[in-house]
Parts: C-alpha cells; structure tokens; sequence
C-alpha cells in the first residue's frame, strides 16, 4: 500500500482463501460494545501513564459513544490524546498492552452475534477483515483471538522501537476506510461487488457502499434511517432484537440467525 499509510496484518495465515469475496467488519459498537481505544486508555491509566482527570475525560467520551453512536469531534480528541500518550512507548509494550486489553476488557465486550456473523462468513470460506480506528496493534490482537484473516488500522509512527507521538497518514476512519479497503482488494484480488461490509456509524457510508452487501450493526440514528431507505438488512444487537432481515444472501441466513438467538440469550443472562 502507498507509504504504508494503512497496514494490512494477515493474523491466520492459513484462513487467507482464494475466492474474491470478503466480509469487513468495523469494530467500536459493531463487533464489541464500546470504543476499544478507551479499553487502551484504561489500561494505560493503570499503569500510571496518565492522570485521573484524564482518565475521566475518557469516561466520559466512552459512555458517549455507547449512548449516542460516534461523534468526530470526540474520535480526534481521543485520538490526539493517545497520540501525545504513547509518544515514547515501545512497541513490544503496546502489543502486550493489547494482550492484557482483550483479555481483560474487550473478550466480554464482543457481540456474540456479530461474531456469530464473522465466523459464518469464515464457515463458507470468506475473508474476514477488521476495519478499525483503532490501532492496529491492537486491531490485529482482536483479530488473531477471534481467528479471523487479518486487519487494518490505524498505523503510528515509530522510530527507534518507540511510537513518536504522530500517525502515518491519517486516522483509519470514515472515508479514509473505503481508500484502504479498495486498495486491499486491489492487491487481493477481490470483486467488492461479492464483499460483505459491517458498521454501526453513518460515518462508514463511504465502506458501506463500497461493497455489494452493507450491513447496519447497532447503527446509530443516521446510518439507520440511511439502511431504512437503501433497504439494508438492519441488526440491533444491543437490545438482542432483530430491527430488521432484509438482503442476506443465503450462505450468511443461518449464521445470522445463529447470531442473532445467541444475541438475545446473552442479553437475557449476565449483562456485558
């Protein structure tokens, strides 16, 4: 990819098929509730990195974005945060970091039917992407823990073994998602026509049109009234209720049922 500006990590080599179709999954409120770079932040508080007013900070954009979906301006704020946070870290630290994170935070935080979603497209022999914001050390933890083909993600810069406080290019987000997706399937060899891609935010219309089958997952006002009207299939796993089952093909029908019963028993036991 030009400059290295978004990082494609392969994370099972094995499951890397040749068929030129794909499913690409967002992560934050798509396929784990929450932002996971707050997961990160949390950890990094632990460890002493930063203050508590910081943290708090953090908080309280994390409940924001569970409560209300995605919002620019708290994204780059968490974003510069971060930034300015890691400046001087070393990248074994960060990718152990992330470890400890999905142990400890992001594993009872993932949708049990978005990820029923994910392994039934690996079922019937797909690639499996996570698009993320999210850094992508972190981004290609979750991917290796739950067995899917790789991710992209947000890349920072790094000299000497040590993040420099700047990015590599931009934030992985918005439409910038669409630019990385279509150059991995240049490079891949897949038809986007025959992809699958998966989001919660209106933000990632660019990614969702990109591809031949858009999926709303516990979307926020704006992506939901756009599903509504494009006649996108709709699912809200955060109350376990189908909001709606429109354009699957028939490959993906019994995984997403499957997610969908497994959404609403988890919503009926212990809460996330």
């Amino acid at each position: 990819m030009p400059e290295e500006k978004y990082v494609a990590v392969v994370t099972q080599p094995d499951a890397v098929m040749q068929t030129s179709d794909a499913a690409f999954f967002d992560v934050d409120n798509t396929l784990m509730k929450g932002a996971s770079l707050f997961h990160v932040a949390r950890k990094m508080h632990q460890r002493g990195a930063f203050t508590l007013v910081q943290a708090a900070g953090f908080a309280w954009k994390q409940f924001k974005f569970v409560a209300r979906g995605e919002n620019m301006d708290d994204v780059h704020a968490v974003r510069d945060s971060a930034l300015t946070l890691a400046a001087g870290i070393t990248v074994d630290d960060i990718r152990a970091l992330g470890e400890e994170v999905y142990d400890e935070m992001i594993a009872s935080r993932i949708w049990p039917g978005a990820k029923a979603l994910a392994q039934q497209h690996l079922r019937v022999g797909r690639r499996v992407w996570l698009v993320t914001a999210t850094p992508i050390e972190v981004a290609t933890v979750i991917s290796t823990r739950l067995g899917l083909t790789g991710a992209l993600g947000t890349v920072g810069e790094v000299a000497d073994g040590m993040y420099t406080g700047r990015l590599v290019g931009d934030i992985l987000h918005g439409s910038a998602k669409a630019v990385a997706v279509q150059e991995l399937a240049d490079a891949e060899g897949l038809d986007l026509k025959r992809c699958w891609a998966y989001s919660d935010s209106y933000n990632d219309i660019p990614l969702l049109t990109l591809v031949g089958h858009p999926v709303a997952i516990n979307p926020d006002s704006k992506l939901r009234s756009h599903a509504r009207d494009h006649n996108w299939p709709v699912y809200d796993f955060r109350s376990g209720r189908r909001a709606a089952t429109l354009g699957l093909k028939a490959a993906t029908a019994g995984g997403v049922v499957y997610g969908l019963w497994k959404g609403f028993a988890r919503f009926r036991g212990p809460r996330i």
